[in-house]
């Protein structure tokens, strides 16, 4: 069995709760997502932690009872830019039919951008001869499972990927592999 990658979303904030696009800002854990980050059940704890640098996603590694070995902007969630702490509904009061999936994203990071820095995470992972745990943001991780497995960035929207879940990925001899999706905190 070749090594794996698992992926942790940070725990509830008050913009995720409510659709709010959160990329560059740093919002807290809510009380409901310090209690998910610390119900996060890992059997297994790789010897590599790599974070994004947002608050929210290094507090949910603390509280999962984890030692970040490296913080990367690499890990950092889309950049919503001009949507930014706005929800799809609001967005959609102008632009009918929005998503990020499909729609560009003024002032922020178009799917191509995202697409690169999960390609370089992954080139990263694999160069470094160890589990991996990326503790990141949700958009982001639905792109890091599209492109681990060969796909578009924007096919991260037939994805789920919760507060506070794992996601594994894993390969079958070589081939990349979806071991778990959405595993939520117990």
């Amino acid at each position: 069995m070749g090594h794996r990658l698992f992926l942790l979303r940070h725990g509830q904030t008050e913009w995720s709760a409510t659709g709010r696009h959160t990329g560059r800002t740093d919002i807290p854990l809510t009380a409901a997502g310090e209690a998910q980050a610390r119900a996060v059940r890992l059997t297994e704890k790789p010897p590599l932690v790599w974070s994004s640098p947002r608050g929210r996603a290094l507090r949910t590694a603390e509280l999962a009872g984890l030692t970040v070995t490296e913080t990367t902007e690499d890990l950092a969630e889309w950049d919503y830019g001009d949507y930014e702490g706005i929800t799809t509904d609001q967005i959609r009061e102008t632009v009918p039919g929005w998503t990020v999936w499909t729609h560009p994203v003024p002032g922020g990071e178009s799917a191509a951008d995202v697409s690169a820095r999960a390609d370089a995470v992954i080139a990263r992972f694999r160069a470094a001869g160890s589990d991996v745990i990326a503790v990141g943001h949700g958009h982001f991780s639905r792109v890091l499972v599209t492109r681990w497995v060969g796909l578009p960035a924007t096919s991260g929207v037939h994805f789920a990927v919760d507060p506070a879940s794992i996601t594994i990925l894993g390969d079958e001899r070589g081939v990349p592999q979806i071991d778990h999706l959405n595993i939520p905190p117990s």
